[in-house]
Parts: structure tokens; C-alpha cells; sequence
């Protein structure tokens, strides 16, 4: 089953096409810019980017994910690609330096078919690193440790991090539909 995947960033790619292999998906990509409406809700963006690709025929699929850092109010949330690529991870750290260090990645992924549409989460909590380590993943893996670990999703393998990341918890859901629809 085809599944066609929006999105502009090949880290993410790699690891849905990894998750959805598992329910016998083949994952497509589609680049191609999406809005990102100014709200603080994972479940808004989503939604906003699931409407802008209407004219997208069978299994169209969507997310959106941020890490929120409680001690930053939220920060940088729904914002984390864009402060990602302005910033980088040093200023992050350096907020953190007197601050507490919990942290929770979150992912809302949009699935549609036809006119039936799913919202799908995901959580993973942890804490930020106070120093970044390891080669892996993208975005902020380099400093976020899961809970029940002590490596950096940036440490982990790519299967590894699928177990317990909040993307991977979010596809398994998406997959869940696909393997469903196939019955």
C-alpha cells in the first residue's frame, strides 16, 4: 500500500518510511512546502497542513512534532524546526544552565483517505542533555534523552529510537489504519 508523505525534510523521511515499513507500506514522498499557521497547537499545524493538500488522492500523510521544555514555558514548541535552524542547539543549552531539564518531544501526524481524516499523537518524555552527543537522527535528537535512558536519541540506532520516540509512537498508530484498511 502506497502512502504519500508531505514533507521537506529527508531525517524525517528516513525514519517514517522505516516505521511504516513495518505495516507493509511503501512511503512516497512529496516535496512540498506546507503552512505553518502561528498557534502554540501541534493538532492546528497539522490540521493546516492536511487541508493544504486536498488535491492529493489516496493515503496522504502529514505531521508535525515539537520539543517543549516546561522550564521554557513550551519553548520552543511548535517553533522547534525554525528555532533549530536559526539557532542550533548551543542556546538552548545555555537557557537550560540554572533550569530544570525536563522535556517532552511531541508528534501529531494528519492521515487522510479519501474524506476520512485521522489525528494521531505521540509523546516521548525525557530531559535535555547538558552537553550535545551522538551522530544520528536530526533536529534536537542530539540532546534529548528519553526517559528510561541515558542516550540521546542522536546515540540511539534508528530502530531503537522507533520503539520509544514520539514519531515512532505516532506512525505505529498511523500504521495500526493501514494495516486495518487492508482487512
Amino acid at each position: 500500500m502506497d502512502v504519500t508523505l508531505v514533507t521537506t525534510n529527508p531525517g524525517k523521511l528516513r525514519e517514517v518510511r522505516a516505521l511504516l515499513s513495518e505495516f507493509g507500506a511503501v512511503v512516497r514522498p512529496l516535496r512540498r512546502a506546507l503552512p505553518e499557521p502561528q498557534s502554540d497547537s501541534l493538532d492546528v499545524v497539522a490540521r493546516a497542513k492536511l487541508a493544504a493538500v486536498s488535491d492529493l488522492r489516496g493515503w496522504v500523510l502529514v505531521e508535525d512534532s515539537g520539543l517543549f521544555i516546561p522550564s521554557l514555558g513550551g519553548f520552543p514548541g511548535v517553533y522547534s524546526s525554525h528555532i533549530y535552524a536559526i539557532w542550533g542547539l548551543d542556546p538552548i543549552l545555555e537557557l537550560l544552565a540554572r533550569r530544570p531539564r525536563a522535556a517532552v518531544f511531541r508528534t501529531v501526524a494528519g492521515l487522510r483517505r479519501g474524506r476520512t481524516t485521522w489525528y494521531l499523537t505521540g509523546e516521548c518524555d525525557g530531559t535535555i542533555a547538558t552537553s550535545a552527543r551522538g551522530s544520528g537522527g536530526f533536529g534536537f535528537d542530539p540532546i534529548f534523552i528519553p526517559k528510561g535512558s541515558r542516550r540521546t536519541f542522536a546515540e540511539m540506532s534508528e530502530t531503537e529510537k522507533g520503539v520509544v520516540s514520539h514519531r515512532g509512537r505516532a506512525m505505529r498508530s498511523v500504521g495500526e489504519i493501514l494495516a486495518e484498511s487492508k482487512k
